[in-house]
Parts: structure tokens; C-alpha cells; sequence
């Protein structure tokens, strides 16, 4: 009795405040106390932001700016297989003075204009943030949204979206082949790259949230898309590079002899190959646009498959009952039709969505190419807008609708309102890169010209632009 009433009292003290003054039970207090402390167990703190790199993502990412690189090389052969002989070089070197141009370009000004911090009231980011890619690291793991660090760097995503910044003005080489002056196309393509694509690629993905443009910016609390959906470029891209396209082949005009006395392709094995290379890379275009190797990047890389080969398919069935014989041209368009037109929707939509986009994408693209071209008489020469610019549009309006909860968009799916988000990001671009691209076709013409010469066009641009032939004459 008398040693637990001892360790009763005992007990009872290490839990009753120290009078001061007495000094003999403060040890026994200060012991027990510590006791307490160690014996309680730690409260759980939240794990950090992942702040260091990670080798997967950046290995995926790295890779698939490689890929998106090759479709430039894969784009100038899909393009000068279908121009005549006298011209492919033209085209080659037109794609490649891109992959030059829009580099250099990018690396001094353009990539802070695409996400350098707001001026002019967010119309563009501020061009000398980043001037040289001052302040951007290969080391750190970069955060496009404040305490949502990626596990690749800065440096990293930069190079990457380089690649998209380069093809873009790429794609509306086709709507002019044969006709523009080398000088007068370089000046363009960088004075649009930096006027045109940078301000809608900033309004598009990471726009701020108060400019009257903003189309899609991303939330600061959750890093869920807000505004306009556009996973890999199907605005920013498609569209613009698009509309782009149609303004230039009106300002220029028809090729001689259009459109009775025009030249044929003159390879087609070329083209077949490029639209190979183009569907190769178009895996790294949308997929690398998960910025990781995640699970929507496999949904990405999966839909694009769907899409493609939906839309080649679609496109030969439709040649067969039209034409009664399927065309390697109109299985490899069809194919460029369905990659354009779910580049918006890669992340976000299901294998059902990839198939409704890759087939309303070539009937929409068919019908432009087919029909509108011919009865409207605008000599867009390999269908940068029929394919690009109607893919781009149906492929985004399409994605209000199909999206799915599963990736933070609508949790009951596609809707109303996201559609009419889409169609203002979609409204937007039309109207901004029409009339901005008018402007400067318009003082290029004035200060230099547009057009090459007649000589030049009978010549072929191979020979009046470069001195070259792409082929001997035995």
C-alpha cells in the first residue's frame, strides 16, 4: 500500500504545476515533462512540393521536344512532295529558315513573350525577363503554377515549346508554295512568330486571369485548366497557323494557270514519307504536353493513335464511294486531318472522343478541301486551312463537349459552358491572327514585295531564290 500510494502522488505531481520556490520537485517535474514529450508522438506534417527533378519526366519531355524538332524536317518533305519538281528545294529550305529563325528568335525574346511576366496589360509577357534565358535553370524543378512544381526543369519546358513555336509558322508555308520571295517569307515568319503566336500562345496557356483576352489560364489554387481547353496546340497551332494561311493566299493570289494549268505533285512517296514523320512526332507534340511521363501523357499518346487512324481511314472509305479508288494522298491527309484535330483534346478526352474527333475532323477537312476550295476558287495550295485551320476549329468546339472528368475539367463531363469557353478561344484567334497577318503581309508587300516574278514562277523558286536543283538532268 504504502510504495503505490507513493507512486500515486508521484504520478499525480508530474501532472501539477511547479510552485515556485520548490526547488526539490522541479527536477522531478522537468523529467517527467521530457518523459511526456518523447513518449508523444510527432503530428504529421504535410510532405513538401517535389522540388527536385525527375529523371522520367525530363527524359520523357527532352525526348519529345526531339520529336516535335523531327516534324519540321517531316513537314518540309510532306510539302515538297506535293509541289512541282522545280520548287521542292524551296520548300525544304523554307522549313528549315524556320527551324533558324524562330531558335534564335526564341531564345533572346520570344520565349519571355510567351511567359514572361504581364505587360501591356497581359497582352504578352515582358520580352526581357528572359532575354539569353537569363534565369532559366536546368536544375530546378520549374512551377508553371505557384507551389505546383513539375518534375522537369525550366530549361527544359522551354526547349520544348521552342519546338511548337517553330513548326507553327511551318505549317503556313503550304498555302503560298511556289509563289513567295525567300526574304519576304523569312521577314514574316519572324515578325508573326513574335506578333501573332507568342501573344495567343500567352493568352491561351498561361495568360493572366484579368487581361480581356484570356482564353485559358491556369488556376494558381489547383492547377486545373480554367477557360478555353487546348492540351497540345489546336488554337495555338492549328488554328492560328490556319487563319494565318488563308490571309496569305488571298493577299498573293492564285498560282499561274490555277487551277486548270497547276503542276501536280511531283512525289509522292515524299509526301507519304513526311506524313509518316509528322504522325511519329505528333506522339511527343501531345503527348510530351503531360509535361511528364504520367498517365495522361498515355492518354495523350493513346487518343492521338485513335484519332489518326480513324480519320486516314475515313477519308479513303469516303474517296472509295465517291471516287470509287482509295489515294495514298487522301489516306495520308485524312491521317494529317484526325492528328490536327484532337491535338486539342489529347489529354483530356477517352478512346470515344478520339473516335468522334478523328472522324467529324475529316469530313469537316474533306468538305473544305473538296468542295468549298474549288467553289470559292482561293488557291490555298496544299490545304492549310481546309486541313488546319477546319481540323483546329472542329477539334476544339469538339472538345467542349467530349472532355472528361477524369483530368480536373467538368466532373460531369463536356458542357455548355465549356463549349462557349472554347468558342471565344476559338473566335478570338480567327479574328486577332486574320487581321494581325493582313497587317503584316500588307507592309512587307509596300516595303519589299510579296510575290516573286513572273520568270521567277515559270523558273521555279529552286533556281531564282537558291541557284540549286533538287535534280539533275541526264
Amino acid at each position: 500500500m504504502i510504495r503505490l500510494l507513493i507512486g500515486s502522488l508521484l504520478l499525480l505531481t508530474s501532472f501539477c504545476p511547479i510552485v515556485v520556490g520548490q526547488d526539490a520537485a522541479a527536477p522531478v517535474a522537468e523529467t517527467a515533462d521530457a518523459a511526456a514529450i518523447a513518449a508523444t508522438p510527432a503530428p504529421e506534417t504535410p510532405p513538401p512540393a517535389v522540388s527536385t527533378l525527375n529523371s522520367g519526366d525530363q527524359a520523357w519531355v527532352l525526348a519529345s521536344a526531339a520529336f516535335v524538332l523531327l516534324m519540321t524536317p517531316g513537314l518540309a518533305f510532306f510539302y515538297g512532295g506535293l509541289v512541282g519538281r522545280k520548287n521542292v528545294l524551296s520548300i525544304l529550305m523554307q522549313c528549315f529558315v524556320c527551324m533558324g529563325v524562330i531558335t534564335v528568335l526564341w531564345v533572346t525574346v520570344g520565349y519571355s513573350m510567351f511567359y514572361g511576366d504581364d505587360v501591356l496589360y497581359g497582352f504578352c509577357g515582358n520580352p526581357m525577363q528572359h532575354f539569353l534565358l537569363e534565369g532559366i535553370t536546368t536544375t530546378q524543378a520549374f512551377q508553371p503554377v505557384p507551389n505546383v512544381p513539375l518534375g522537369i526543369s525550366q530549361q527544359t519546358f522551354m526547349v520544348f515549346q521552342m519546338m511548337f513555336a517553330i513548326i507553327t509558322p511551318g505549317l503556313i508555308i503550304g498555302a503560298f508554295a511556289e509563289r513567295m520571295k525567300f526574304v519576304s517569307f523569312t521577314l514574316f515568319i519572324a515578325l508573326w512568330s513574335l506578333l501573332v503566336y507568342c501573344p495567343v500562345a500567352h493568352w491561351v496557356w498561361f495568360g493572366p486571369s484579368n487581361f480581356p483576352f484570356n482564353l485559358g489560364s491556369f488556376s494558381a489554387k489547383d492547377a486545373v485548366p480554367e477557360g478555353a481547353l487546348d492540351f497540345a496546340g489546336g488554337t495555338v497551332v492549328h488554328i492560328n497557323a490556319g487563319i494565318a494561311a488563308l490571309v496569305a493566299c488571298l493577299m498573293i493570289g492564285p498560282r499561274r494557270g490555277y487551277p486548270h494549268q497547276i503542276t501536280p505533285p511531283h512525289n509522292l512517296p515524299f509526301a507519304v514519307l513526311g506524313a509518316g514523320l509528322l504522325w511519329f512526332g505528333w506522339f511527343g507534340f501531345n503527348g510530351g504536353s503531360a509535361f511528364g511521363a504520367t498517365p495522361q501523357a498515355v492518354q495523350a499518346f493513346v487518343t492521338t493513335q485513335v484519332a489518326a487512324a480513324t480519320a486516314g481511314l475515313l477519308w479513303s472509305i469516303i474517296e472509295m464511294v465517291r471516287n470509287g479508288k482509295p489515294t495514298a494522298l487522301g489516306m495520308i491527309t485524312g491521317v494529317v486531318a484526325g492528328l490536327v484535330g484532337i491535338t486539342p483534346a489529347a489529354g483530356f478526352v477517352d478512346v470515344k472522343g478520339a473516335l468522334i474527333i478523328g472522324a467529324g475532323a475529316t469530313i469537316i477537312s474533306y468538305i473544305f478541301v473538296a468542295y468549298v476550295k474549288p467553289a470559292l476558287k482561293y488557291d490555298d495550295s496544299l490545304d492549310v486551312f481546309g486541313v488546319h485551320g477546319m481540323a483546329g476549329i472542329f477539334g476544339a468546339l469538339a472538345t467542349g463537349f467530349l472532355a472528361t472528368g477524369e483530368f480536373g475539367v467538368d466532373r460531369q463531363g463536356g458542357s455548355m459552358a465549356q463549349f462557349m469557353l472554347q468558342l471565344k478561344a476559338v473566335v478570338t484567334t480567327i479574328i486577332y491572327s486574320g487581321v494581325v497577318t493582313f497587317i503584316l503581309l500588307k507592309v512587307i508587300d509596300l516595303a519589299i514585295g510579296l510575290r516573286c516574278t513572273e520568270d521567277s514562277e515559270k523558273m521555279g523558286l529552286d533556281l531564282s531564290d537558291h541557284a540549286e536543283t533538287a535534280y539533275t538532268i541526264s
